[in-house]
């Protein structure tokens, strides 16, 4: 089956999404594959799922914050992290959603990456994210009002209980037909997938699932 779009569902709050979205990006351009921003509410996820945010746990935030600068210097990606983190990313993904951006949705997404993990801006500053849409050329402030109406909103909600209703789990996630991948460190394995060379065998997939456990781990 070939694959025609790529949906990339991400929440600017993740450094990981930072680092998959110039990959995925130049991978769907190579491709000539359709790429769908999505962007999503990572905290409604964790909360679907039962789970704390990495930063949340002071261990991990500190292995986050290394594992990423180790990632950024191999990959050749400018990396620094907002000046707030974690911060409320509300706002930012309103405004990157496609009934608010229209078809300056990639560029208004693409600015704010640039401004929050390259530039240390505050995304979760409304006046800072208004600010870095207008140097880039886009109308920040009116940008910002769509973004703020109900309708807007609520459509965030609805494509974030959308993304968890498709098994969508954490961010960065890239679907591809029927292919779900999860994490910056499977860009790979989304190239082999538009290539047709992806090596899962997916019969298995039901018989291991099917397994019962032998133990449950009390909550």
């Amino acid at each position: 089956m070939e694959i025609e779009r790529v949906e990339f569902f991400f929440d600017f709050i993740s450094p990981y999404s930072y680092l998959a979205w110039p990959r995925v990006r130049a991978l769907c351009a190579r491709r000539h594959v359709a790429l769908v921003l999505r962007p999503v509410l990572f905290a409604a996820l964790l909360e679907h799922g039962g789970q704390r945010g990495p930063a949340e746990i002071p261990a991990k935030r500190a292995w986050l914050v290394s594992d990423c600068l180790r990632l950024a210097a191999l990959e050749g990606v400018p990396l620094t992290f907002p000046k707030h983190h974690p911060f409320n990313p509300l706002s930012a993904l309103r405004l990157a959603l496609r009934d608010v951006a229209g078809e300056r949705q990639e560029a208004v997404a693409d600015t704010l990456w640039e401004a929050g993990w390259r530039k240390g801006a505050d995304l979760g500053s409304p006046e800072e994210l208004v600010a870095v849409l207008d140097a880039r050329g886009l109308d920040g402030r009116a940008l910002l009002a769509r973004a703020s109406e109900p309708a807007a909103k609520e459509t965030l909600r609805r494509e974030t209980a959308d993304a968890i209703a498709r098994g969508v789990f954490g961010v960065p996630t890239m679907i591809a037909g029927d292919a779900l991948f999860w994490g910056n460190d499977r860009v790979e394995h989304l190239a082999l997938a538009l290539d047709g060379r992806d090596p899962l065998d997916r019969a298995r997939i039901a018989e291991l699932l099917a397994r019962t456990p032998s133990a449950v781990r009390g909550r």
